[in-house]
């Protein structure tokens, strides 16, 4: 058996080489790090080479970072309704090149901020390699067509965002200059529209005073300024019973109360006509 104090050496002489090892181990780290720092100035120099590889590994500093455990490997995003986690994280800037540690959740979280249909965001960071993100999309309540460009627009009628694709469609449709302004006002109008506002295609505000309401069927019904839930709930009526909204119109004009006026197609006239005209009578045998 050692003696204690040999022991005790060999114990100080085991620690030693532990510690000799960690040094080594140490300074070949930060040997490594000189050589990506001596690469990467080389290739500063040269440019495309240094700027290819960012492009592809990230920053020399991620690489590194992600070579320890550090990267982004597991994102969290909640919040989202109409915007897909790819949107979120290619507004945010987030990708498998960052790295956790270099990560600036601040400047992040503004990015997000940026974006149209986003009201609100946060981001957090949870070691070793987990990105939490929350964001709150902003309420969109309609479309807006003015001058050609279509927009998504909030409860106050305040743009959000143009339509940049098809995930809007279900919302209901407003045009003309101020249109925007009255989304609760047509709300009320197809409300009242029973049955027939599933064929509600669009409403469109008229010199600022009353609505036209353009149906799936391509009929214009032209309602009074004052009265216009009422009108439409008298029309769906008289459709339910009669199904003239089915009939060959063009347009229906109930501007005048207790009167309604239907204009019918060029082709249904001319078949109206043709019955209506008395047959040729024949001259004697």
């Amino acid at each position: 058996m050692l003696p204690t104090r040999t022991r005790r050496r060999s114990r100080g002489d085991i620690a030693g080489h532990i510690l000799s090892l960690g040094a080594r181990r140490g300074a070949g780290l930060v040997m490594t790090i000189c050589l990506f720092g001596a690469v990467f100035l080389y290739g500063a120099f040269k440019g495309e080479a240094y700027e290819s590889f960012v492009a592809r590994n990230g920053e020399v500093r991620d690489v590194v970072a992600r070579g320890f455990g550090f990267g982004v490997d597991a994102i969290t995003i909640t919040g989202q309704r109409e915007l897909t986690a790819q949107e979120i994280l290619a507004v945010g800037g987030v990708s498998e090149r960052n790295s956790l540690p270099f990560i600036d959740v601040k400047e992040i979280r503004e990015r997000l901020k940026s974006a149209p249909l986003l009201r609100e965001a946060s981001v957090r960071k949870l070691y070793p390699n987990r990105l939490v993100i929350e964001v709150t999309e902003r309420d969109a309540h309609a479309l807006w067509q003015k001058d050609g460009e279509i927009f998504i627009i909030s409860a106050d009628g305040t743009p959000i965002d143009s339509m940049h694709d098809d995930r809007f469609v279900h919302l209901p449709f407003v045009v003309g200059e101020g249109a925007n302004m009255r989304v609760a006002e047509f709300h009320r109008i197809v409300a009242a529209a029973g049955d027939l506002k599933s064929k509600i295609r669009a409403g469109v505000l008229v010199t600022h005073r009353r609505w036209n309401i353009k149906l799936t069927t391509g009929v214009d019904v032209k309602l009074p300024e004052i009265g216009a839930e009422a009108a439409i709930a008298a029309l769906a009526q008289l459709s339910k019973e009669q199904k003239i909204i089915d009939k060959d119109l063009i347009s229906i004009d109930m501007r005048i109360p207790g009167r309604l006026v239907a204009r019918v197609t060029e082709e249904a006239a001319a078949a109206r006509a043709a019955i209506k005209k008395p047959p040729g009578r024949r001259g004697p045998a």
